[in-house]
């Protein structure tokens, strides 16, 4: 069985999620862990639930989804997953553009592409490359579990940003629309902000999604 804990981490309230199965393994996407306290917090739990941390998964390398891989290495020794697209220049740039520390990115890291299979215990995922937000952006999505962790690509009622460094808008519509809202609409989103919600909903309601979005053409007519 897959368990789930989300936590909000630092000044952009950046949603850590902690997953882990009935065997006990786990894994951590995007610990944004910004001080030591919130460094604790997290630690406390991962200890309280017996969980053995084998890896951490990035969705993207932003400094929010970033700041807390280097304390959880300092006391683990375990795979940092992430596109090679992701670029820790622009972490630091968008740290120092905000006003907050940079990150600590001193960590050797894992390529992963479209297509691959990445598990902890029983529980496998999927990476889907959704390039837009970041050239190097990925969801994570578990189909037994009718799961899909988003980062900062789609989010309840919204889409990422494109107007930072690597972004682009056009890239990130077809990304959503092309490899997001084809899976079952049951499918639960857990975004890298914000509350959750499933492709269902977001295929409906989002306004970012909707065809009134589509571009006007002048032979259109209207009743």
């Amino acid at each position: 069985m897959l368990n789930i804990k989300t936590f909000y981490f630092n000044p952009f309230q950046e949603c850590t999620t902690l997953l882990w199965d009935e065997t006990g393994e786990g894994v951590v996407v995007d610990p944004g862990c910004y001080n030591a306290k919130e460094e604790e917090e997290l630690r406390k739990y991962i200890s309280l639930k017996k969980i053995k941390l084998v890896a951490i998964w990035l969705t993207h390398a932003h400094p929010d989804h970033i700041f807390g891989v280097a304390g959880i290495l300092d006391e683990a020794e375990i795979p940092v997953l992430v596109h090679p697209l992701e670029e820790p220049e622009a972490a630091f740039e968008l740290a120092r553009k905000v006003g907050l520390r940079e990150p600590r990115a001193d960590f050797e890291t894992v390529d992963i592409h479209e297509g691959d299979t990445v598990k902890f215990g029983n529980t496998r995922f999927t990476v889907i490359e959704t390039p837009g937000h970041t050239p190097g952006g990925v969801c994570y999505y578990d189909k037994a579990d009718n799961l899909l962790i988003t980062g900062d690509t789609l989010f309840a009622g919204s889409i990422g940003r494109t107007d930072l460094r690597g972004g682009d808008y056009d890239h990130l519509i077809v990304s959503i629309m092309n490899k997001l809202m084809g899976l079952p609409g049951e499918t639960e989103i857990i975004p890298g902000h914000g509350e959750t919600s499933d492709i269902g909903w977001e295929r409906t309601h989002n306004p970012f999604l909707q065809p009134w979005g589509e571009p006007w053409e002048e032979n259109e007519t209207t009743l």
